[in-house]
């Protein structure tokens, strides 16, 4: 109905005021009335657009709610399961915990790396506890007019309390992702409309005792834990603050076999080693493999996923798809010059490490060099640290001796070996001790780096030096081939050094 009136209105208007104006009306302040009027009712609709997409928001959440996910459902993170499980039956076994005079925890922070299933475990709490599940993301509560995000805030947790009646549940999870939008550090003096949803959500946090039923749980996510206020993170608001990191090996092949189950696969394929390759990824990247193994499976027309088509699937998400960038000869030449000194001075300093040298280009690269998996190290010593260091300048350093100087093909090099000079120092490892970071000039550490570099890229080039011959007898063939394997790599380095076979 307003549609049609609407219609008629802008048919009618102009050839009412064209009319006017023929018979000698001054239609000009009716134009400026007009003008005025449709600049308020723009005013007004876009004010109002917000309460519309916050409905609608609304709406979504409402069906986020519907799905129900287990805690078995999740691969990895035991520990931190473990840890919330532990905080949800403050909610479960409420008359069992009121005995002792135990108040229950209002709030719990989720804090890991991206990817890694924060979310999931916040559904899964939902279930676990029986409760109406409301999930909004930080990015939601930021608004240019005053007081929105305030009132969004408000009506999420009326809405989880409406929901809960509605659905006679006497318990609720409000689940915040990207918590650190609107929960960041206050700064004195101005106030933002960050400030203002910020408080909101700390006064709903303080009142959520103030009846008996429903009880109300804030589960929050962020991967930025530094950046919140202190106010929010103390006890009495957020009382429990649960890591979650990336998945170890055992983990990794809990969740590839999740994400196997609706798959394809050959029965021959070898997931442990799946996972031992993929040390370093979180669950997100290996659902990602796990999916691009198939695509890759579809593309060749087969039926059934093969090791190979995992082991592809790795690199895709570790390096990004292959591209068609022709190089030139030279251009090629000096790439398999570059990866062949990373894969010596990866055997020398880790003997059996290499698994293949590639010079197929993978997203920005234009060659690489895989390793086979190693024993995952949650510790390391200074020697380690020194060997990474040697591994990442190794290419540059064969640059040098061939070429006389480097290219820019060092550069995600370099700042490998500056974050690993950094954890050094950081630790303890440099001939500076133990410091403070904040304490020491930045003259001192720019020495300290440039003193550590130097000596471990002077220690790898005459590693390079005296296996020589390992690239006189590989260069040709991975030239050629552009592919070389691990095994025909180790055999070309055992002849240069004269072992045995």
């Amino acid at each position: 109905m307003r549609k049609w009136m609407l219609e008629v209105a802008i048919g009618v208007v102009p050839v009412l005021l064209i009319f006017l104006g023929v018979i000698g009306v001054d239609v000009v302040p009716f134009i400026i009335a007009l003008i005025m009027f449709g600049v308020l009712f723009a005013a007004i609709k876009l004010r109002s657009g917000g309460i519309t997409i916050g409905a609608a928001q609304d709406k979504n959440r409402k069906k986020q709610g519907l799905a129900k996910l287990t805690f078995e459902q999740i691969g990895g993170q035991e520990s931190a399961k473990l840890e919330l499980r532990e905080a949800l039956d403050f909610m479960v076994r409420h008359e069992e915990i009121s005995k002792f005079g135990i108040r229950p925890i209002k709030g719990i922070l989720l804090t890991g790396p991206p990817g890694t299933g924060k979310t999931l475990l916040a559904k899964a709490a939902a279930h676990y506890t029986n409760a109406v599940f409301v999930a909004a993301s930080g990015s939601e509560f930021v608004e240019m007019y005053v007081g929105v995000g305030a009132s969004r805030i408000r009506d999420l947790f009326k809405e989880a309390r409406t929901r809960a009646a509605k659905e006679n549940k006497e318990n609720a999870i409000i689940f915040i992702d990207e918590i650190e939008v609107i929960g960041g550090k206050r700064e004195g003096g101005q106030q933002r409309e960050y400030d203002q949803t910020l408080n909101q959500l700390l006064t709903e946090m303080d009142g959520i005792y103030s009846s008996e039923t429903p009880r109300i749980l804030l589960i929050a996510a962020t991967n930025r834990k530094e950046m919140l206020d202190s106010a929010l993170l103390r006890p009495g608001r957020f009382d429990r603050h649960i890591q979650v990191d990336l998945p170890d090996k055992k983990g990794r092949m809990h969740i590839l076999e999740l994400h196997a189950q609706n798959k394809p696969i050959e029965t021959n394929v070898n997931l442990e080693k799946i996972a031992e390759e993929s040390f370093g990824f979180s669950g997100a990247q290996l659902e990602s493999v796990m999916n691009e193994a198939a695509i890759y499976a579809m593309r060749d027309g087969l039926e059934q996923i093969s090791q190979a088509h995992l082991s592809m699937a790795i690199d895709k998400v570790m390096l990004g798809e292959k591209t068609d960038r022709q190089a030139t000869e030279e251009e090629k030449r000096r790439v398999a010059i570059h990866e062949l000194g990373h894969a010596i001075a990866a055997e020398v300093v880790a003997p059996g490490s290499v698994s293949q040298v590639a010079l197929s280009p993978r997203g920005r690269a234009l060659g690489y060099v895989r390793h086979n998996p190693q024993d995952e190290k949650y510790l390391y010593t200074k020697a380690y640290l020194e060997g990474q260091i040697m591994i990442a300048l190794a290419g540059a350093a064969a640059e040098e001796i061939y070429y006389g100087g480097r290219s820019t093909g060092s550069s995600n090099d370099f700042e490998q070996a500056l974050n690993i000079v950094h954890t050094m120092m950081t630790s303890g490892l440099t001939s500076l001790g133990i410091v403070n970071m904040d304490m020491v000039t930045t003259e001192v550490l720019m020495h300290e780096n440039a003193r550590i570099l130097e000596e471990l890229a002077e220690k790898t080039k005459q590693t390079l030096l005296q296996h020589s011959a390992v690239f006189d007898k590989s260069l040709d063939i991975l030239f050629q081939e552009e592919r070389l394997s691990g095994d025909q790599f180790r055999c070309q380095f055992r002849d240069s050094v004269r072992l045995p076979a």
